[in-house]
């Protein structure tokens, strides 16, 4: 049987603040790495076998 999932901890003050700064970040990734995200995305999508 499975261990049940325990509560996510509640960020507070700097911690607060340091999380969301990184959410706010934008990070660019070059066209080839996009297009290697996207191969490899194409590639898992193509081998599920999801009921639906």
């Amino acid at each position: 049987m499975a261990r049940p999932i325990a509560e996510t901890p509640v960020l507070r003050g700097k911690e607060a603040r340091q999380f969301l700064a990184k959410m706010k970040e934008l990070k660019f990734i070059s066209k080839e790495e996009l297009e290697k995200q996207k191969r490899t995305f194409e590639y898992f999508k193509s081998i599920a076998d999801f009921e639906v």
